[in-house]
């Protein structure tokens, strides 16, 4: 970039903040060819100012010091193939954190400065992908999540395949009478409506169904999938734009329940064999045929207990209390009892518990089933522990339901892959230990070959990761219906516990999603969370090691191998949040707008005072997602911080390389804190893994450390949600203190 124009806001309490005349000489000697200070840089007449400069070439990039780069991104967006854009955050990092008019904070403003002008020095514009995009939508399962996203894409314009492994569609539903109700009289049953959502999408023009089909490969990134399908008529390939997932949950495992009487009589079924029974209007004991005159429901059949499935279900309390009320209009006078740890019926549900329990007939108590054993008149007695009824209740039933939970109707892809690469290691080997443990492991995956659903064409597995219970990973807090492979959406049951209007919802939603995909991928653009990014990753292959850490740690799958493990790019598979960058020893995978050099170079425009100055330097490197937004909070409340830290916003902690702080120590610079988005069950990193990994690559820090002879305290990895901005402040102090008991840099000066 040759021609940079500074544009600098002196609003907001920044031109009383700092000397800005002492800002626009710095500029000048930095590289600026232009500088325009303005009192509201984000008004009409200051965004016309700085699109003039634009159109009439006076500029070819524009660094803009105002507010922070999250603030006013509508008034600040030009078009990226035409200016590199860059923002300085003086408002939330100088005027609105530190005393105004003293030096400490201008040194700031100025180091600020510096560090955005090398910076888009360093930029480079994108050029934009021009690809052939398909918009067909994949749908796979034909269950209500996934009859509702065919039905959403198709109403969007999209021509949708549906494949559906068995030979009708509905799912799980097409074998119910009744639904609970989604919509007002909330105390009765309402009609299943299954088979009308079934003829809408089997009427709609642009969804073609193919029943008792699987996919048998996927391969290809957004916009341009591959599909191989296997059905009745044959194997046949088409495109696809994105992909639902919507494959559904199975009953647990009733045998595995004998301690509730399941195989003890036939007079133990499980909730799905009464919807079938209530469907079929012959509510009957297995054993002798005859009406049974009290149903006694057990809740949480498997569900919340370490020993079985340790998740809430979510759709059996609403599931039971639905069978009720069949059970109730039509067999008038039978008995119904609900033994219950906790009723979870939520929003509306709640009326319809309330009616249920006030049906003649019902009784509903809390407590745990101790026992079931046959009774002296061909009956069954449930024994209960810890129950409302007393310490030693004990009911009689004619019947007994098991309110069984739900496993997810996926793949551990990861795992396979695993097998698959020691497979691969083990029968390279000679010895018999080796061809022992390669017989093992081919063993073990022949356990698992025939399990995969979408067989995709990923160098990290065949189907999506999944979390620890099997539900296929999303980014449950920010993105739901997001996985790790981008443009494929898992919707329904496969993606979290929940019941059928949860999953009609979820099913819109993924439907929707994928429209947005193809959408994106038109116009060459990112997904979330970097939505609209335009730029794409560019790899220095010829210097390429192959070492292959690339291909495993990106998130989203978006890098394959060849035989020989050098990297292949998939850009429209790519999220662009630098992890790739971030690990890469030789530093050769970097972006447009955001390279190792770039980040590297604004490490070293920071101006380190002489030790006997007593001002010591940090480097701040804070994600753009949850530590960046907790910053600019902290400073709209008026919080205040050290003046010594240096923040620099990067994609994602695993954006961070080891160079940067090598660098930075090499600097002078006394301390480095890399601050990121938390990970664990409780919370997810934007990038899924990206904190994890940050983490993993403190043993490569340290050794770096180790090799410039410095002090391993020096380099702290933190983590934050984007609503804990108090502790900011608290962070930087603590630091603070670490460094004065450290002492200064030993590499100031050299």
């Amino acid at each position: 970039m040759e021609k940079i124009g500074l544009f600098l806001c002196t609003g907001c309490e920044i031109g009383a903040a700092i000397k800005t005349d002492g800002l626009e000489s710095l500029a000048k000697k930095g590289g600026a060819k232009s500088v325009v200070m303005h009192p509201f840089l984000c008004s009409e007449e200051g965004v016309a100012a700085i699109r003039k400069a634009v159109d009439d070439g006076s500029v070819d990039s524009v660094l803009i010091a105002a507010c922070s780069p999250r603030a006013k991104t509508a008034e600040f967006r030009f078009d990226p193939l035409k200016v590199s854009v860059e923002r300085i955050g003086l408002r939330e990092q100088v005027a609105w954190s530190h005393p105004h008019g003293e030096e400490d904070t201008q040194m700031l403003a100025e180091d600020l400065l510096r560090m955005g002008l090398v910076r888009i020095k360093k930029n480079i514009l994108p050029k934009p992908l021009a690809e052939t995009i398909e918009k067909t939508v994949l749908v796979v399962g034909g269950g209500v999540a996934g009859l509702s996203a065919a039905k959403a894409a198709a109403g969007m314009g999209h021509p949708v395949v549906l494949v559906e492994s068995s030979a009708r569609l509905g799912g799980s539903m097409a074998g119910v009478k009744d639904a609970a109700p989604e919509q007002p009289p909330y105390g009765e049953l309402h009609k299943n409506t299954i088979g009308e959502l079934i003829s809408a999408v089997q009427g709609n023009a642009s969804v073609r169904v193919l029943l008792q089909a699987r996919t048998v490969h996927i391969a290809g990134q957004p916009g341009q999938f591959t599909v191989d399908v296997e059905s009745p008529s044959g194997k046949e390939t088409f495109l696809a734009g994105a992909i639902v997932q919507a494959t559904g949950a199975s009953p647990y495992d009733a045998t595995k329940l004998g301690d509730l009487g399941y195989g003890l009589t036939p007079d133990v079924v499980t909730s799905v064999d009464l919807d079938r029974m209530i469907a079929k209007g012959e509510i009957r004991r297995p054993s002798d045929g005859k009406p049974p005159r009290r149903i006694l429901f057990v809740q949480c059949a498997g569900s919340r207990d370490p020993a079985h499935l340790p998740y809430c279900s979510s759709e059996c309390c609403v599931t039971t209390l639905r069978q009720v009320a069949a059970v109730h209009r039509d067999l008038p006078g039978m008995e119904c009892a609900v033994v219950y740890r906790d009723m979870r019926t939520p929003g509306q549900m709640e009326h319809f518990y309330q009616a249920v329990q006030e049906q003649p007939g019902s009784m509903f108590t809390r407590g745990e089933v101790a026992k079931v054993e046959k009774g002296p008149e061909g009956n069954l007695v449930v024994r209960l522990k810890d129950s409302l009824l007393g310490p030693d209740a004990a009911l009689q039933a004619d019947l007994v339901v098991l309110a069984v939970g739900m496993i997810p109707n996926s793949a551990d892809s990861e795992a396979i892959r695993a097998l698959r690469d020691a497979r691969v290691g083990a029968e390279k080997g000679d010895s018999d230990v080796q061809r022992a443990h390669a017989a093992k492991v081919a063993e073990e995956l022949a356990f698992h070959e025939g399990t995969e659903i979408l067989n995709l064409e990923y160098r990290q597995g065949p189907d999506l990761p999944v979390l620890r219970y099997k539900f296929s990973d999303s980014h449950y807090i920010c993105f739901p219906y997001e996985t790790r492979r981008t443009g494929i959406y898992a919707a329904g049951t496969v993606r979290a516990p929940m019941d059928a209007a949860q999953a009609a919802e979820d099913g819109w939603g993924a439907g929707l999603k994928t429209v947005q995909c193809i959408s994106a991928a038109t116009r060459g653009e990112a997904v979330h969370p970097r939505a609209g990014d335009i730029s794409v990753a560019d790899f220095s292959l010829q210097r390429c090691t192959q070492c292959k850490r690339c291909t495993e740690e990106c998130p989203f799958g978006a890098i394959n191998e060849d035989v020989k493990y050098t990297p292949q790019y998939n850009p429209m598979r790519c999220r662009r949040c630098g992890i790739c960058m971030g690990c890469c020893p030789e530093r050769i995978i970097n972006f447009p707008e955001y390279s190792v050099d770039a980040v590297g170079s604004m490490v070293k425009a920071i101006e380190v005072p002489d030790e006997l100055d007593e001002k010591p330097r940090v480097v701040a490197f804070l994600c753009e997602n949850d530590a960046l937004p907790a910053l600019d909070e902290a400073a709209a409340r008026r919080l205040s911080w050290n003046p010594w830290v240096r923040v620099i916003p990067v994609r994602c902690l695993g954006a961070v390389n080891v160079i940067w702080i090598a660098d930075a120590m090499a600097r002078g610079i006394d301390g480095v804190l890399l601050i990121g988005c938390r990970k664990g069950d409780d919370y997810q990193c934007h990038y899924m893994t990206g904190s994890e990994l940050a983490n993993k690559r403190m043993e490569n820090i340290q050794e770096t450390l180790t090799r410039l002879k410095l002090d391993s305290t020096r380099v702290r990895i933190l983590e934050i949600g984007r609503n804990e901005f108090d502790r900011i402040p608290q962070i930087f102090a603590e630091f603070e203190k670490v460094i004065e008991e450290t002492g200064p840099n030993p590499m100031k000066g050299f």
